[in-house]
């Protein structure tokens, strides 16, 4: 639920990178999905303090990361597909995630004697979030990190739903309606921002239209002054 905010600090980090445009309309429709999420997280059953936090710090670092890697995929003079991406990201991913994993899970899993090393689940495991990956900066460099973030709101209420039908976690009247304000609020925006595009694929399309008209018009009247000229001579 508290992924919902993920909306919320895209917008705020892309601002800040100067990727969006700052909007008070927009702001304030943020502002909502932040009350909406904030009610969800008050409702909750098993509040933890500490898990809120960890939660929200993944939040804006993933924020961070897709509007990084729509600046790389979508810049001038930057020349990035998604292999390539993928091929500078991922070695830094690995790096990074050794560090804590050496000094956090290998001394909890040297204690338990039953763990051994399944190469089927973890090559799966391993091949999905490479397709993962691979699809993330598809997404981000055809269309932008903030569709991106509306688009996961699908995969969140399939999330709630599956926590509650098959691992019986409880989901109070409280969490459903403040989920649902921020659900209503993303839904918004995403409208919003459809609406935005259409309109702007249309002036480039009457912008075209009118260059190709222009162009026309000067051909024309080069024909016509070379026609007259020749009849002159």
């Amino acid at each position: 639920m508290l992924k919902a905010l993920m909306p919320v600090a895209v917008y705020s980090i892309g601002v800040l990178f100067k990727k969006e445009g700052f909007k008070t309309d927009t702001m304030a429709n943020m502002l909502s999905i932040s009350l909406g999420v904030a009610i969800a997280a008050y409702g909750e059953a098993k509040f933890d303090t500490w898990g809120v936090m960890l939660q929200l710090g993944a939040v804006a670092f993933e924020a961070t990361r897709l509007v990084m890697i729509q600046i790389l995929l979508t810049s001038k003079g930057i020349t990035l597909n998604p292999i390539t991406s993928l091929y500078y990201v991922a070695p830094c991913c690995f790096v990074f995630l050794l560090v804590p994993w050496i000094f956090v899970e290998l001394p909890v899993l040297k204690e338990t004697s039953s763990f051994h090393f399944d190469f089927v689940i973890f090559g799966t495991n391993s091949l999905c979030a490479f397709a993962l990956n691979l699809a993330v900066f598809l997404l981000v460099g055809k269309t932008s990190a903030l569709t991106m973030n509306v688009a996961g709101v699908v995969k969140d209420w399939l999330l709630i739903a599956f926590s509650w039908s098959v691992i019986k976690d409880t989901v109070t009247p409280i969490n459903l309606f403040g989920y649902g304000l921020a659900f209503l609020g993303v839904a918004y925006y995403n409208h919003s921002k459809l609406q935005a595009l259409k309109a702007k694929e249309a002036q480039k399309k009457a912008a075209q239209a009118d260059e190709e008209g222009g162009r026309l018009l000067e051909e024309r009247e080069s024909e016509g002054t070379d026609k007259k000229s020749e009849s002159q001579n």
